[in-house]
């Protein structure tokens, strides 16, 4: 991500701070530009248009979860938002390719 001067990498779950903090830890990133932020009450989730509603997932993860997303953001314009999710698979689980670091770089060198 720094070759492709990407600054900083936001990880945004619904969550609480105290959990992104441990997840954070557990995956010893501690240096890098990759931040975890928490959205406990889904306000960036929903501001965003990207809140999980499908009954399946939510059944399982429970309501107000976030979709499976990736943006690349250039001066506070959204320039690119990809959402891993099909029909077949609500949740992105299946087939999280859009939102995966490979194709968001693919798509930010296309601009």
């Amino acid at each position: 991500m720094r070759d492709a001067n990407i600054d900083e990498v936001l990880v945004i779950c619904v969550n609480d701070g105290a959990t992104m903090g441990a997840w954070a830890k557990d995956q010893k990133i501690e240096g890098s530009n990759i931040v975890f932020l928490g959205d406990p009450n889904s306000v960036v989730t929903r501001a965003l248009d990207l809140e999980l509603t499908n009954p399946g997932p939510c059944a399982v993860l429970g309501p107000g979860r976030c979709k499976r997303f990736a943006m690349f953001v250039e001066d506070g314009v959204i320039k690119v938002i990809n959402v891993s999710e099909a029909p077949d698979d609500p949740a992105g689980d299946a087939r999280p390719e859009a939102s995966c670091a490979e194709n968001m770089l693919k798509c930010i060198a296309a601009l």
